[in-house]
């Protein structure tokens, strides 16, 4: 079974194929390729076998994945319930830290109540913040980092 998005580099621009050559190069049926065909993949002429210019394989491929794209504005996240770009819930968020530069802004769907999610590097929070409030929570300490006595530490 193929990807769901087929990577346009496997393709060559000064190449032709045939219908069965791109479903073997995408790991694809071969009326999926007729599909693309349809959905308006240029070939060479009407005549058989079908031929289509690698140029025009890519250029197809690419405006495919550029048509699926949603980006997100300042403020917005994106919802994979909606699979919209939507301002959060009484535009609040956490900024959950991956690593010391990149981090998780997570918030609410205002319209499904599912939880979204925004990949983002602390140099552009400023820039992806918009009019969110963003609270960034405390890591919860470990036992052992607590100098205050607790009731079970005399049994060591």
């Amino acid at each position: 079974m193929g990807k769901r998005r087929p990577n346009h580099r496997l393709a060559k621009s000064h190449r032709s194929y045939t219908v069965e050559e791109v479903a073997l190069l995408f790991a694809v049926h071969k009326n999926t390729v007729r599909e693309w065909i349809k959905a308006g993949l240029q070939t060479i002429d009407d005549k058989r076998p079908m031929l289509v210019l690698g140029h025009e394989l890519i250029a197809f491929l690419q405006a495919r994945r550029l048509s699926k794209k949603r980006p997100c504005g300042p403020g917005q996240m994106y919802c994979v319930r909606c699979r919209l770009p939507k301002f959060p819930a009484a535009a609040m968020a956490d900024y959950l830290h991956v690593t010391e530069k990149v981090g998780d802004l997570t918030a609410i769907c205002p319209d499904c109540n599912s939880i979204m999610h925004r990949r983002v590097s602390m140099a552009k929070l400023g820039e992806v913040r918009g009019k969110m409030d963003i609270t960034f929570p405390q890591a919860l300490r470990h036992l052992q980092e607590i100098s205050q006595p607790t009731v079970n530490s005399d049994l060591r």
